[in-house]
């Protein structure tokens, strides 16, 4: 997830790219999308019936162990070091390009007129001259797209959006939780070579057995750099948007703890929250959340109009650090969110009439103009079920760290203003600026604690 989760957004322009790095080796276990299992499941063709059942039990609650397992390869290969973090533009990215890539190809996926199912792209970006690992000023990349043709042809040439960032960090510390880690690999297994997984396994399943819209899997690159791939997908489309009924988006859900989901966008469109919760067949506790923008790709799509989902297991220690290592991932967690958005998928793919869309406006000072926002260098709990903002943690050298905040505070007022959630604190932010000392109420393990901190500017 961007490091928007604290409310930043960086406007950049996109150009177009004209070369891409060489690849990097890929390990001959890590090719295959489908083993002697999987093409049971192809044989299964003898009944709708026993697709489901045979294929995939994990629609009764329990993990599938085949699904399971070629969830746990594609996270292991693509969180693994020779990868180098997938940083957008560097060769381990284009690696990660390539093998989601071969993937496509082996499902015999439409590349939408796409080389090698590229959708190319490239951009500017800040760099620090004290990083030796720091990107370079101009970053060529690329979103990696694919279409699944619909078996209604009265519908088929409607679509439904199923994304997920395959970047991430990298060496570089832009971004980073733990900048004093110079040059260590952020793999960052659970943001997001997890939703990147549960994009694949989602287009395995929709595969064997499309439903009557078009499905369009889509991988973005630039997603830690400000949404930059899902931006430029929208503002270039490969499938017509005014005929796109839902964007559902993976990103960080690879730690289903106590079987908790956070689902955003049950408000996008009238019909949504009534899909999720009768798609909820394999006991999960979902807290849905109307909101269709934030930190993550959706929010492009909902901006242009389309309802979206985004599926979120939350926050961690391990968020944007060296230490978001593929063994700290749940692949059967990862399942049990697939069979959820399976059924989901299936039924906007399937119903007669599209979704009804309910759009709100943007947050207050969306997009570039949040980087005009003071820093303070918390990040929210964004699942968490408290009155106020509760923190995961603090960006090490930042404000909050300098100022005493730690990770688990409940902030209930900031600069003498309420804080009821990551709205309220949003705006109590916004009547501040950079040098500005506000006197920041907590709740530490149920006691109040008030500190001074001193307001800085984003780094």
């Amino acid at each position: 997830m961007a490091v928007r989760v604290r409310l930043q957004h960086t406007a950049t322009s996109l150009l177009l790219v004209r070369t891409m790095r060489p690849l990097l080796p890929t390990p001959a276990d890590a090719l295959t999308a489908h083993g002697p299992a999987r093409s049971l499941c192809h044989g299964a063709a003898l009944g709708l019936l026993l697709v489901g059942a045979a294929c995939h039990p994990g629609a009764a609650g329990t993990p599938s162990s085949v699904d399971s397992t070629q969830v746990r390869r594609d996270v292991e290969y693509l969180a693994s070091d020779r990868l180098e973090g997938r940083g957008s533009g560097t060769a381990g990215h284009d690696s990660a390009a390539a093998y989601v890539a071969r993937q496509f190809r082996g499902l015999r996926l439409d590349s939408v007129g796409l080389a090698g199912y590229r959708q190319p792209f490239e951009f500017r970006a800040p760099t620090d001259p004290a990083d030796p690992h720091a990107a370079p000023d101009t970053i060529r990349t690329a979103n990696v797209v694919a279409l699944l043709r619909g078996s209604d042809p009265l519908r088929r040439d409607e679509y439904v959006v199923i994304g997920a960032h395959l970047d991430h960090l990298g060496r570089s510390a832009v971004g980073a939780l733990d900048a004093d880690a110079a040059g260590a690999i952020r793999n960052g297994a659970d943001d997001n070579a997890s939703g990147s997984a549960a994009v694949l396994e989602l287009a395995r399943r929709l595969a064997r057995r499309p439903p009557g819209r078009s499905v369009v899997f889509a991988l973005f690159s630039g997603e830690e750099r400000g949404l930059i791939g899902s931006s430029r997908f929208v503002e270039r489309p490969l499938v017509p948007l005014e005929r796109t009924s839902a964007m559902l988006n993976f990103d960080m859900v690879g730690r289903l703890r106590d079987s908790r989901l956070i689902v955003y966008g049950v408000e996008t469109a009238t019909e949504m929250r009534a899909i999720v919760d009768s798609a909820n067949t394999g006991g999960l506790t979902i807290r849905g959340v109307g909101d269709g923008y934030g930190p993550s790709d959706h929010s492009s799509f909902y901006g242009k109009g389309i309802p979206v989902l985004h599926f979120f297991t939350d926050l961690h220690d391990d968020y944007h650090r060296a230490t978001d290592d593929a063994d700290k991932v749940s692949a059967d967690g990862i399942v049990r969110v697939v069979d959820l958005a399976e059924r989901i998928a299936r039924d906007v793919a399937n119903r007669p009439a599209r979704l009804t869309v309910r759009q709100t406006a943007a947050p207050a000072r969306a997009g570039g103009e949040t980087a005009n926002l003071p820093y303070l260098g918390s990040i929210p709990d964004m699942g968490a079920d408290v009155k106020g903002m509760r923190l995961t943690g603090v960006r090490a050298g930042s404000p909050a760290d300098r100022g005493g905040l730690r990770a688990g505070d409940v902030i209930v007022r900031f600069g003498g203003v309420d804080v009821t959630d990551i709205y309220s604190y949003t705006r109590a932010m916004q009547a501040r600026k950079a040098g500005d000392v506000v006197q920041v109420e907590v709740l530490r393990e149920g006691r109040p604690v008030t500190l001074a901190i001193t307001l800085g500017t984003r780094p």
